[in-house]
Formats: C-alpha cells, sequence, structure tokens
C-alpha cells in the first residue's frame, strides 16, 4: 500500500523559518494547506527572521487558516538566526512529528501524507526526504540542478547503508522528543548554517538505525537554483562551512579525499598543459573514470526525478566540479559569507 494511503495518527508541525519571502512565501503556504492530509494533526508555524519586506503581512492573510506565525525580534548580533527559529518554533508547537522545509518551496499534494506515512511505517527518529531544483530559466540553473540530484543521492546512499553524511532542511522530519532529548542544537549553534545536517549527525551518533530516507515522487520538495554564480558561491560556502564540524572523524576524512582528488587532477592537468604529455593521458584517463562513475552514479537519479535529458550536461559539470570543489573547500572554512543579507560564518 503507498504510504500516502497509511491513515496517520500522529499530529504533525510543518516548521518555515522565513526572512524577506514576500515573492515566495504565499505559494508555499498554498501548497500546505492544500495538502491531502488530516487538517485536525497539521500545524503550519512560519517564524519572520527579521523581515524588512512584506514576509509577515503575507503570512497574516493566513492566520483564519489556522497558520501560526512567530516573529523573532532579536536585538543583539548572533550567527545562527534560523537555528533560533527553528528552536522558538519547537518549544511552541504542538506537533509529535516536526517537518522542516523553507520559503521558497513547492510540494505536491501528497507530499505530507507520504512523508508521514513513511516516517510511521519506518518507525523513524528522523527522516530525508528528496528536495529537486525545478523551473530552472537558464543552463548555469540547469547545471546546478544536476548537481544537485548527485548531493541528494550521496545523502540517501549514506541513510540505506547506515551511514547518514548529509540530508537538506528544505524536507526534513524528526521526532520532538528527539529534538528535545539531543538538547536541539546545542554544541552546534555557533555555526550558521547546520540546522539539518549537524543535527542528523547528532541523532546519527546515537540512533543510526532510526534514521530513513523517503524515496518517493510524492514526497519531493521543488525548489529553485541559484540565479547567478555570486549567490552560487555563497550557498557552497554556507554547506561547506559544516564540513569540519562533523563527529564523525570518517566523513570528514572522506571529504579531505575528495577534495584532494580533485586538486591533484587540477594540478596535474596544468602539468600536463606545460608540457607533460605522459602525464595528459593518465589525466585524461583520470577524467573519464570520473565521468563514468559519475554517470552510474547520477543516471539513477535523473530517472527518479524525471530530468534524463540532464545527463548531456554531466561531462561538463564534471570539469566544473573539479574548479568548484578546490575552490570552495578552502573558501569555506575561511572567513564569512553573505546569507540573507547578513554576514555569517
Amino acid at each position: 500500500m503507498p504510504y500516502s494511503n497509511l491513515i496517520s495518527t500522529k499530529t504533525v508541525s510543518v516548521i518555515i523559518a522565513a526572512r524577506n519571502e514576500e515573492l515566495n512565501i504565499r505559494r508555499t503556504i498554498e501548497s500546505i494547506l492544500s495538502q491531502n492530509f488530516p487538517k485536525e494533526l497539521l500545524e503550519l508555524i512560519i517564524i519572520d527572521d527579521h523581515s524588512d519586506d512584506n514576509t509577515s503581512a503575507i503570512v497574516k492573510e493566513y492566520i483564519e487558516s489556522g497558520v501560526k506565525l512567530i516573529q523573532l525580534n532579536e536585538n543583539g548580533r548572533m550567527n545562527s538566526y534560523k537555528k533560533l527559529a527553528i528552536s522558538r518554533a519547537i518549544d511552541c508547537c504542538k506537533g509529535e512529528i516536526v517537518i522542516t522545509t523553507d520559503a521558497d518551496c513547492r510540494m505536491g499534494p501528497n507530499w505530507l501524507a507520504t512523508v508521514i506515512g513513511t516516517f510511521e511505517k519506518e518507525d523513524a527518529y528522523l527522516l530525508s526526504s528528496p528536495v529537486v531544483y525545478s523551473e530552472e530559466k537558464s543552463f548555469f540553473e540547469r547545471l546546478q540542478t544536476l548537481e544537485f540530484l548527485y548531493l541528494i543521492g550521496l545523502g540517501a546512499a549514506g541513510i540505506g547503508n547506515g551511514k547518514p553524511t548529509t540530508c537538506n532542511g528544505a524536507n526534513l522530519a524528526y521526532r520532538k522528543d528527539i529534538f528535545k532529548q539531543m538538547g536541539g542544537f546545542k554544541g552546534i549553534d555557533e555555526l550558521a548554517s547546520g540546522d539539518d545536517e549537524l543535527f542528523l549527525h547528532k541523532v546519527a551518533e546515537k540512533y543510526p538505525e532510526r534514521i530513513a530516507f523517503c524515496k518517493s515522487e510524492d514526497a519531493i520538495v521543488y525548489t529553485d537554483a541559484k540565479p547567478d554564480l555570486g549567490s552560487f558561491i555563497s550557498q557552497r560556502r554556507r554547506w561547506a562551512s559544516k564540513s569540519t564540524r562533523y563527529k564523525n572523524k570518517g566523513v570528514i576524512a572522506l571529504g579531505i579525499a575528495i577534495w584532494l582528488f580533485n586538486v591533484l587532477l587540477l594540478l596535474a592537468a596544468i602539468l600536463a598543459i606545460t608540457g607533460g604529455k605522459t602525464l595528459g593521458w593518465v589525466v585524461l584517463f583520470a577524467l573519464l573514470l570520473k565521468i563514468t562513475v559519475e554517470f552510474l552514479f547520477i543516471q539513477p537519479l535523473t530517472n527518479f526525478a524525471k530530468r534524463a535529458t540532464l545527463l548531456w550536461y554531466l561531462p561538463i559539470l564534471s570539469l566544473a566540479h573539479i574548479l568548484y570543489l578546490a575552490y570552495i573547500g578552502i573558501l569555506g572554512n575561511v572567513g564569512k559569507y553573505d546569507w540573507k543579507g547578513r554576514q555569517v560564518k
């Protein structure tokens, strides 16, 4: 029986931390309120993180529909506003299961029923579900969609193998009592990012067998790729900033190994161009092997997302990855980056 047809018995709180999202928030609210899920079991909480646009005004239009609004009003400067927003909502939410998503996301009508059905079927403490970029407007955005499928696939594979490494806060569910038991974001709250992956690692340290992934098209949350290189780099710096804070040193070692492989491949390519003919053949072989392995991994993911035509971009993405990973591996762990108009680290 499809999980979306299972009758849920758990109360659910969907939590969205929003900052300056007047262009997106209405569509997200409508998507959630239109879910094929018992209304009496659903609570939608939106936390306005110091927006200076009409985000709060738009949310207030839905108060009669049961949407709850929390407005942050913190005077002192901090680094992790999003974790504060989520924690503040969890402190007052009624749901036994918490689901976090973002203010620029879209969901099909069976999203919530599928996620919660899987959560209950798997008796999970934490459930990660797929996020896919859509409605791309450029070649650059389509490249990001392909790369992002790769990241979602890595997260699913890690969870499936009992070694959780990554997830995405745009489609993440966990039990409220487990959040409390883990001390919430305590110990990881000094970083602006990490409300998803670093919390995943906290749960995995104690309950790795109670973490699951929802492999269902109905469970997909759709969002947007970054429109330009600057915003893309800022996003990837934010993601990379979490990498050295993982408690699982094996995951850190794997990340360093992948970074070193790309750095060495880049250096070898430069040396080959400057006259190393034999080295050139080695680099060519390594590139072909890299593209082949990536194709075998990502091809089922593109089928799952119904985006198989994106595979034509794989050679370009594979080459771009070498430069991008070498660069972002350093930049993501030094200095500050821009996130929602703030300089954070």
